[in-house]
């Protein structure tokens, strides 16, 4: 019965929305009702669904029911079917639970909504809490729409009920790093409908992909529930993105005091922020002869010895009373932090959270400290760090390759493609979950990997399933990549990106006839959409010039989903400023809609080839995967070549993209 279940219902949100057991009752009220009179119409619902709990007669009259309804689907005659009668009762609960004097409220355990039982399962730190809690205050307290919120009592749960719209992570994510999301995109209305706040989720999630953080087994619903471990989860790594933002050469080419000679520069550049943070600190404490070297932020920083000897390099005038007399820990810890309130940088952290040893934050602490006074000031020259077009072009691959690695789920994380990859692990990792069974784990190597040969082993069997995958490795071998080529890594990952691409769309709707989709079926797909809607515009290629201006992805946009794009917002696409804004716009509203992306605005402007093709690909992939009874009414089947009418046509076969690279709808 749960298959059954599972069929009828096949867009994934509403899949999300209620477990198995629920929409099992659900779907017995909802055929009990179309067997009453042989159908079931718009028009019959108030009265109908009179006898559900939360929505019924207890909560809501039959006019509050008829006005809600009416709103969703003015036309009474049209007949329900069981997706918009679910549609239909989370309108109605979200409308029973808002209304005063509603029972609903203290009858959530009836309600058919999941219930965010996990949470009892897990226990969060009250101290990241109410550090997370004053970030958030201090850096949105003066925002327009969230002010009305802000600040936060630390002490209460309320962070949790204010993140349910989606809206404070949103510009959190702005926060961190800035521009990530046209905040036009955003829904701001003080009530939000669940689809609204599912828009937001969903924009949320796609973009911290986007920015770094690792969000594999997290969804909206775990927003919506206000599931506390994994929000502070999402929230601790978007601040921490933003604490780091300046550890490396290009924010801070100070850094580079900390090396002598270029090839330590190289090895620096390669570093995460985390590693580079710790050299530094370790720097400044060498001025101080302190004796032991820190290399961790938890329990080589406990006896807060290591900051006290830090603050008094950074900041001599503010050393009395001087935390090294101190008599016992915790009162070296409270006198560090005295310190650094004097300095102006007292933020993220208790004396109890030094002496306890809390990773994330000490590392926000010692984060803090550097923004605010770093000692460096080198007059070494740095010219070896100006970057010609191509290293800018590079730059942005390289970046784009990371996160979406990132996003698909690795044992760990990878922070530079040119220096994680070279042991060709993260690769098989990543090969495996593309194309599961592919790998041969027994010949393949696990890290640590002292020996040489070992990495060259792993990434020989790299570029062997690269062949078999029919990727272009004309004279490439496993070594490259141990060398760390990266114009050789970047054209690999380049094809491995594309290749997901394109299973993903053969998986999703042509498993059962086993056919190939190619570039020009993607090409052709989005000009079909397009012209569908009397428009003139046309891609003629990925890298036509013509679509630096944005109006064709917009216009793309539109025809899958005609309410996601404000034309009021679009600009002519005519100066640069008017093309990156358009260029940010489609990006944000792309991944609000449910697309998992990775390229920038300049990607869109300078029309690079390659993200154009990630860009419309990942559009088509989250068309085809929605009901055909949620597609756009203009939308006909016979929209294209015969290649085309099998996309649209073809029974869409839930078992076949069931794999964890669909499941993140990573592209």
């Amino acid at each position: 019965m749960s298959g059954y279940v599972g069929i009828l219902v096949s867009d994934p949100w509403l899949q999300n929305q209620f477990t198995q057991v629920e929409l099992r009752s659900l779907k017995t009220h909802f055929m009990s009702m179309k067997r009453e009179s042989g159908k079931l119409t718009i028009g019959d619902l108030p009265a109908k669904m009179s006898r559900l709990k939360v929505v019924g007669s207890d909560n809501l009259t039959e006019e509050q029911r008829a006005s809600v309804i009416q709103d969703l689907h003015p036309k009474l005659d049209d007949d329900v079917d069981f997706e918009f009668f679910l549609k239909v009762y989370l309108q109605l609960q979200a409308h029973a639970t808002a209304t005063p004097g509603s029972g609903a409220k203290n009858n959530s355990s009836s309600a058919f909504l999941k219930a965010a039982t996990t949470t009892l399962l897990h226990t969060i730190s009250e101290s990241e809490k109410a550090s997370y809690v004053a970030h958030i205050n201090n850096y949105l307290g003066e925002d327009e729409f969230l002010k009305r919120y802000l600040p936060i009592d630390p002490s209460t749960n309320d962070l949790f009920e204010i993140v349910k719209d989606g809206v404070l992570l949103c510009k959190l994510i702005n926060v961190a790093v800035p521009g990530t999301i046209d905040e036009r995109a955003i829904n701001t209305k003080r009530v939000l409908n669940p689809w609204e706040r599912n828009e937001n989720h969903t924009l949320c999630l796609n973009s911290a992909k986007a920015v770094g953080c690792t969000v594999v087994n997290i969804g909206t619903q775990d927003f919506i529930e206000g599931r506390r471990h994994l929000v502070l989860g999402v929230i601790s790594q978007i601040i921490k993105i933003q604490l780091l933002a300046d550890l490396n050469l290009k924010k801070t080419p100070q850094l580079v005091e900390l090396v002598d000679d270029s090839k330590d520069v190289e090895e620096l550049m390669s570093l995460p922020p985390e590693k580079i943070l710790l050299r530094w600190m370790n720097f400044q404490l060498k001025k101080a002869q302190y004796k032991k070297i820190v290399t961790n932020f938890s329990s080589d920083v406990k006896d807060a010895e290591a900051y006290a000897h830090l603050l008094n390099v950074l900041a001599p005038e503010h050393s009395k009373p001087s935390a090294l007399a101190a008599k016992n820990t915790l009162e070296r810890a409270k006198l560090v932090l005295e310190h650094a309130d004097r300095m102006g940088c007292k933020r993220y952290l208790t004396p109890k959270d030094i002496v306890e040893g809390s990773p994330n934050l000490n590392l926000a602490f010692v984060a803090h400290v550097f923004q605010h006074r770093n000692g460096l000031s080198t007059q070494k020259q740095i010219s070896f760090l100006e970057t010609s077009p191509d290293d800018a072009l590079i730059s942005r691959e390289e970046r784009a390759f990371r996160f979406w690695l990132n996003s698909l789920g690795h044992s760990t994380y990878i922070n530079n493609v040119f220096e994680d990859l070279r042991n060709g692990w993260a690769l098989l990792e990543s090969l495996d979950k593309i194309s599961p069974g592919i790998v041969n784990w027994k010949i393949s190597n696990k890290p640590p990997i002292k020996m040489p040969f070992r990495k060259v082993e792993n990434c020989n069997q790299v570029v062997k399933i690269g062949m078999q995958l029919k990727f272009s490795l004309v004279n490439v071998a496993g070594n490259d990549i141990v060398q760390g080529n990266k114009k050789l890594i970047l054209a690999y990952l380049w094809q491995l990106m594309r290749f997901n691409i394109l299973q993903l769309l053969k998986n999703l709707r042509f498993h059962s006839h086993g056919k190939e989709i190619s570039d020009a079926d993607i090409l052709e797909w989005a000009n079909t959409k397009v012209s569908n809607t009397g428009s003139q515009s046309c891609m003629k290629s990925f890298k036509d010039k013509n679509l630096s201006d944005g109006i064709f992805f917009l216009e793309l946009l539109s025809s899958v989903q005609p309410r996601v794009v404000n034309w009021s917002l679009v600009t002519k696409g005519v100066t640069d400023e008017e093309k990156k804004m358009n260029a940010t716009y489609i990006i944000s509203i792309a991944r609000k809609l449910g697309c998992s992306i990775f390229l920038l605005p300049e990607d869109i402007t300078e029309v690079n080839q390659k993200m154009i093709l990630t860009l419309t690909a990942s559009i088509m992939y989250w068309f085809l995967k929605q009901p055909t009874e949620d597609r756009p009414s203009a939308i006909s089947d016979s929209e294209g070549s015969s290649q085309l009418e099998t996309i649209s046509n073809s029974t869409l076969d839930d078992s076949a993209s069931e794999s964890s690279m669909e499941e993140n709808g990573n592209l």
